[in-house]
């Protein structure tokens, strides 16, 4: 009865061992490398596969994923002479399982080390200010090469990015000053743009001012102007319509006994004007004279009642 159990637990013991080893289930995202008896057999897709115990073996297994790889910090010369520290980080993919296995003892340790021979030969073919200015160059220009080295190795380079570009404390020092003086000249230029500006301003308010003041000169002398003539119109009128009254008054019943009695008294004005001048008194010497000024007067107004207008 004993030897019936331990005969059972071996067999099930060896179905188990037998099942583990021939039913393997491969992770999405994952390709495993099937050997069968030391010699490459097949790339194990996602999912439940059956191999053979004992005979077929699974010699790698590989990660699809996008990998990010930290590249050590390194030294490297400018064409200028000048060391550059430089840290990056490179992202790869495995796209070939089987090359990724036999291609390279270790993908991993060739590409890191293909990449820091890559980034110095880069480098040292640009002066230090262009390794500033030219960090997607350089990035694109070690990603051509990694990519087409490690084709072979079965990995997909997909990009590398620089981390930190750092100079020697003089070149930083250095660099700081030239980037203070270029900031100083920035603001000196901007502040003559400004004095500028404020000339070019004033002058052309002052313009503009000389300009509003010559019109307002010029609508006033109109205004004035137009002023003028309308008083002059219109003493025109008033004299007018005072000589058509006049005339009309003379026409009236008793109007010439009226205008006599008028000239008269204008006549004895301008003798009284005449007698005060410098204090003389001038009496006329025949005062028919006056009667007969009154005479000539009221001819004269009479020939203009005769003809009006």
């Amino acid at each position: 009865m004993m030897d019936f159990q331990i005969l059972a637990l071996v067999v099930v013991v060896v179905v188990v061992t037998f099942i583990y080893r021939a039913v393997k289930v491969v992770p999405q995202q994952s390709a495993w490398v099937v050997e069968r008896l030391g010699k490459f057999r097949a790339v194990l897709p996602p999912g439940p596969n059956i191999l053979i115990p004992f005979v077929d073996n699974v010699a790698y297994r590989h990660s699809l994923k996008e990998i990010p790889l930290d590249v050590p910090s390194q030294v490297c010369i400018t064409r200028d002479n000048t060391q550059l520290q430089v840290d990056g980080i490179l992202y790869f993919q495995v796209t070939d399982a089987m090359r990724a296995s036999y291609g390279s003892s270790n993908y991993v340790l060739a590409i890191t080390q293909l990449c820091q021979t890559t980034l110095r030969s880069v480098i040292g073919k640009m002066e230090l200010d262009k390794t500033f200015e030219e960090r997607d160059l350089i990035n694109g220009m070690v990603v051509n090469a990694l990519d087409e080295a490690a084709s072979n190795w079965g990995v997909k380079v997909l990009r590398y990015e620089i981390k930190d570009l750092t100079p020697p404390a003089e070149i930083l020092r250095a660099m700081q000053a030239q980037i203070t003086a270029e900031r100083e000249k920035r603001a000196l230029i901007a502040a003559s743009e400004g004095r500028r500006q404020e000339q070019i301003n004033i002058a052309t308010g002052q313009r503009e001012a000389a300009i509003a003041r010559s019109e307002g000169d010029k609508q006033a002398e109109i205004n004035k102007a137009q002023g003028e003539a309308a008083a002059i119109v219109a003493v025109a009128d008033a004299t007018a319509d005072a000589i058509r009254k006049i005339a009309e008054a003379i026409r009236s019943p008793a109007g010439e006994q009226a205008v006599q009695l008028k000239v008269a008294e204008r006549a004895i004005d301008a003798y009284q004007s005449l007698a005060k001048t410098n204090n003389t008194m001038i009496v006329p010497g025949n005062m028919t004279e006056v009667s007969g000024m009154i005479a000539s007067a009221m001819a004269v107004m009479k020939g203009s009642v005769a003809k009006p207008g």
